[in-house]
């Protein structure tokens, strides 16, 4: 790509945003990655903690791979727990979340990251893996400038009320519903 001279803005106050992508719909944890994309663009560092994926490939692992040093990525969970197959029990499943809870505060008081995505810890919230007052308590400590990014399904009215920005995906339509199986590089 040609470089080309455009004007970059900056905002007259920096807020370190908490963001909310929530609903049933698709592209919650791809909405994330792209705020971590254009943060890249930036020179920002992101970290990206997965509370319930890691237990089956994704492109975006080897994508963010290859955006290295700028993102770090940790797969922490064992998949959907209650999900037909998913093989772990329901203390392994939790115990997994509070480890990610527990690497979430840490990477968030290092102080090298501008962006903290936790993927899909909504879930882990909705499915008693994470508690209430432990995600309150990473929103409330989040550094002044830090954005943070809470992905998933069932956003809790209390993270709701505290975010900036909250996004609502909505399924209209989805292949999987007209049979047709989850696509490398679309679905994961």
């Amino acid at each position: 790509m040609d470089e080309i001279n455009l004007k970059v803005l900056e905002p007259k106050e920096k807020v370190g945003l908490i963001i909310v992508i929530t609903g049933h719909g698709k592209g919650k944890t791809t909405s994330a990655l792209g705020i971590a994309l254009r943060a890249i663009g930036y020179n920002m560092r992101v970290c990206i903690i997965e509370f319930m994926k890691g237990d089956i490939y994704s492109g975006e692992i080897d994508g963010i791979k290859r955006l290295s040093p700028n993102v770090e990525l940790h797969l922490t969970g064992k998949g959907f727990c209650g999900i037909k197959g998913n093989p772990y029990p329901y203390k392994e499943h939790r115990a997994n979340a509070q480890d990610a809870l527990k690497l979430a505060k840490e990477k968030m008081l290092s102080k090298k990251f501008d962006i903290l995505i936790l993927d899909e810890i909504n879930n882990a919230l909705q499915l008693k893996l994470v508690d209430l007052p432990q995600v309150l308590e990473l929103i409330e400590n989040k550094p002044q400038l830090m954005h943070l990014i809470l992905t998933g399904r069932d956003a809790h009215p209390e993270v709701i009320k505290r975010a900036h920005t909250v996004t609502e995906m909505k399924e209209i339509k989805h292949a999987y519903r007209q049979g047709i199986e989850p696509q490398k590089g679309i679905d994961y």
